[in-house]
């Protein structure tokens, strides 16, 4: 084991080889639990990669969203497909991973936006990130649908624009999980 190196680069500048290694290593972490529309939504904007020598051990993204908050639209950094392998957990590459996508998103958005899996709250609050605690919703082609079983996995990085956590928080549509 080397000197662990985080590098980003945007979906478009990854080889299918590098796409194909960071697909393998999350559904390796999420024990199969990563659907095709999951891995579609880390795609299309910025990934972060920790690599020790050639091993891909770590991966996380950051992609455009819009969410609606306060009778606004904001330009949201929603973070997705954030792991690390098995056995190189526990040594502070995620906290690496969220650092380079959180440089990402204080110079390009307004909020800073993910859903966290039960597990990971706490390790998103010692990050410095605020569990949502208001109504969240989902703007579908039926139109406002409230989202109550994702209101305690929504967790947000206040950036530029002010954010009221007891609000209500709509986030745009998407295929699969809208969160």
């Amino acid at each position: 084991m080397g000197e662990v190196e985080i590098r980003t680069a945007h979906t478009a500048e990854l080889d299918d080889a590098t796409l194909a290694s960071a697909r393998a290593l999350l559904d390796d972490v999420f024990e199969g639990d990563l659907s095709d529309a999951d891995w579609e939504h880390a795609l299309g904007g910025v990934h972060a990669l920790a690599w020790d020598g050639a091993e891909l051990i770590g991966h996380a993204s950051v992609v455009q969203r819009r969410m609606l908050h306060g009778g606004r639209a904001l330009r949201t950094g929603h973070v997705e497909a954030v792991g690390v392998r098995g056995d190189r957990r526990r040594e502070g590459h995620g906290a690496a991973l969220m650092a380079a996508i959180e440089r990402v998103l204080k110079g390009a958005y307004e909020l800073g936006a993910l859903s966290a899996a039960d597990e990971a709250g706490e390790f998103y609050s010692a990050l410095g990130w605020t569990q949502w605690q208001g109504p969240t919703y989902a703007l579908t082609p039926q139109g406002v649908v409230r989202t109550e079983e994702d209101d305690d996995g929504v967790f947000v990085l206040p950036l530029t624009a002010p954010v009221d956590v007891s609000g209500a928080l709509t986030c745009d549509w998407r295929d699969g999980d809208v969160w």
